[in-house]
């Protein structure tokens, strides 16, 4: 399956729409509540559904309200229970980049991304998602940047809430980004981190939760993956510790650093 980002601005009929009671029938509030505020005006249309034999469903959902547009992934286990969620075609990228996604065979999802440059060649990137089933979230496991470096850092995690004691923003220079923001419960955060270094030779980018382990100190892992990722927080800053997570990026090239806590004149809150 192919989706274009066109498919934001398509007009779709009202046999397909899915209306929010019925979605909170099947769907956790914290889930929904973030794409449901009435201030939005949020509409939802089914787009399909991919089924993994003896495995889990994948339901694709078109969302359009006042500020976003976007592509929702569903993933409900082979007992029709509902386990994960993410969304694809949103933040918009930059003007000029034509989006789409590809779910394959595999039931890899694959952002594509092409721009035509100013000499008619085209460029190409893409960042590859697989669903792990163990820890019941989405992982990304490829990427291939643009040819030219990205003048803003997009924070794809930016407008979740950040009410709680180290919810915030650390950065070092202008592309090296910690984000953390509130987790579903007291135990656990949700991050993600992009970094660059030695000129853009070494990138790494990731998204997930942590699970507090001490009152200053969290950690990452997945079960089946011996990437594990220690945050160690201060009052002015958090260091990151990795082992093991560098099997797709160049020998040395780390997600180690410490990171300063950036001022905020606000506290982002979902409606």
């Amino acid at each position: 399956m192919t989706l274009a980002d066109s498919i934001l601005t398509k007009k779709f009929p009202d046999s397909l729409a899915i209306s929010i009671p019925i979605l909170q029938g099947i769907l956790p509030d914290s889930v929904l509540k973030p794409f449901t505020s009435k201030k939005e005006k949020p509409q939802f249309h089914a787009i399909g559904k991919i089924e993994v034999p003896d495995a889990e469903t994948y339901v694709l959902i078109h969302h359009s309200s006042r500020s976003k547009r976007l592509v929702w992934v569903l993933v409900f286990d082979k007992e029709s229970v509902f386990q994960s969620a993410t969304s694809f075609f949103y933040p918009v990228p930059k003007k000029g980049i034509q989006q789409s996604l590809l779910i394959d065979r595999k039931f890899l999802f694959s952002l594509l991304q092409l721009r035509k440059n100013a000499d008619a060649t085209m460029s190409e990137g893409k960042a590859v998602y697989v669903y792990n089933e163990a820890a019941k979230q989405f992982t990304l496991i490829m990427t291939e940047a643009l040819e030219d470096k990205v003048e803003e850092l997009i924070n794809p995690i930016d407008t979740l809430p950040a009410t709680r004691k180290y919810a915030a923003d650390y950065t070092q220079g202008k592309m090296n980004l910690v984000s953390i923001r509130d987790g579903r419960k007291q135990d656990r955060f949700t991050f993600f981190i992009h970094f660059e270094k030695r000129n853009g030779e070494c990138t790494g980018e990731l998204k997930g939760e942590a699970f507090w382990k001490s009152p200053t100190k969290a950690e990452y892992r997945q079960a089946g993956d011996p990437c594990v990722l220690q945050f160690i927080f201060s009052s002015n800053g958090v260091r990151l510790q990795e082992q093991n997570c560098g099997s797709r990026r160049n020998t040395g090239c780390l997600f180690d650093g410490s990171f300063v806590r950036k001022k905020s004149s606000r506290v982002k809150k979902k409606s």
